[in-house]
């Protein structure tokens, strides 16, 4: 009984605290040192679309922060997913509530992990370990958060922070359908990838921010 006090005491709220904070100083300082460093313009990313996240932390001093920093923080990533589907089967009526988090967690994890560790190699299999590990990782994850957020708004708890998260939900998904709608426009390369690379960032802010109110929901709640 008294390790299980223990255990529930725990402050939880920390840990999708550092999945947002981490990855948010990775990104940070990896663009600073590679604009410093002269391997990508000196613009802002999320408004005019100069450079991409993954350009960003490919190069230098810059590579070497990012992948310090992410790989390590894969594996709180996936602790945090499971830690979300104890937390939703806790307070949900159904025993079975949220199911997949802990699965779709660890293949988030594994693919944040071999997008981070291939970040910054040449040929076309590391090029293809990359993007694998990039539409593994973004997918995985947006399925995790509608499921969770899907789940809490079942639930009686924290209803200001759960539509919060549900706002955040609408935006990944209309960030989603932006991004296929930039498929469409041709005759410009140019403005077409500067699209692409804004939405990402976006993505990238937005993937943020979600972990953010998990930690403030968790906090207030005691989990």
């Amino acid at each position: 009984m008294a390790t299980q006090r223990g255990r529930d005491s725990r402050p939880l709220f920390l840990l999708p605290l550092a999945c947002a904070v981490i990855p948010a100083v990775a990104i940070s300082a990896a663009w600073w040192l590679s604009v410093r460093a002269g391997h990508i313009p000196d613009c802002i990313p999320h408004l005019e679309g100069c450079t991409s996240i993954s350009r960003a932390a490919r190069y230098g001093t810059g590579n070497v922060v990012f992948k310090a920093l992410m790989i390590p923080c894969a594996f709180l990533h996936a602790a945090m997913w499971i830690e979300a589907q104890r937390w939703i089967r806790h307070r949900h009526a159904d025993p079975g509530a949220g199911s997949s988090l802990r699965v779709l967690g660890i293949v988030a994890a594994a693919a944040l992990v071999l997008y981070a560790a291939f970040l910054g190699t040449e040929g076309a299999g590391y090029q293809w370990m990359r993007r694998f590990g990039t539409v593994f990782y973004f997918g995985a994850t947006v399925l995790a958060i509608f499921t969770f957020t899907h789940r809490l708004l079942q639930t009686d708890t924290e209803k200001t922070i759960a539509r919060v998260m549900l706002a955040l939900c609408g935006l990944l998904l209309a960030l989603g359908l932006a991004s296929v709608g930039t498929r469409a426009i041709e005759g410009d390369p140019d403005l077409k990838d500067r699209l692409e690379d804004i939405l990402e960032w976006h993505l990238g802010t937005l993937l943020v921010l979600w972990p953010l109110c998990l930690a403030v929901l968790w906090r207030r709640t005691g989990r």
